[in-house]
């Protein structure tokens, strides 16, 4: 089955999600870097103490991935990118808009 979402709905929902998950990791000593999404899988890079612990992958898949499955697609996936390994990123990945698309408050805020 197909994502019906695409990269950058994916990478939204992911954005606005990981604070709220992070926060069981950052208990731990860590912390999650989200680098983008590639046909409905999610790259992001456990940090901090978390960064090469033995419980990385259980965390990656039972903690973040079931968590964002749940709260946007069953389909998805999470892989988590060991550092210094950020050049297997996959190619056209999506990052997020550069410096981030200006939501409707920031315009009605220069408004103002």
């Amino acid at each position: 089955m197909s994502m019906p979402f695409s990269d950058e709905d994916i990478y939204i929902a992911v954005k606005n999600h990981l604070p709220a998950i992070a926060e069981y990791v950052k208990g731990h000593g860590g912390d999650i870097r989200l680098f983008g999404v590639k046909d409905g899988k999610v790259y992001i890079q456990l940090t901090g103490a978390c960064h090469g612990c033995s419980m990385s992958l259980l965390t990656t898949k039972m903690v973040v991935e079931r968590k964002l499955k749940e709260l946007i697609h069953p389909n998805l996936e999470v892989v988590n990118i060991e550092a210094g390994h950020e050049n297997e990123l996959p190619e056209g990945l999506y990052r997020g808009e550069e410096g981030e698309k200006e939501g409707l408050i920031d315009k009605i805020k220069k408004v103002f």
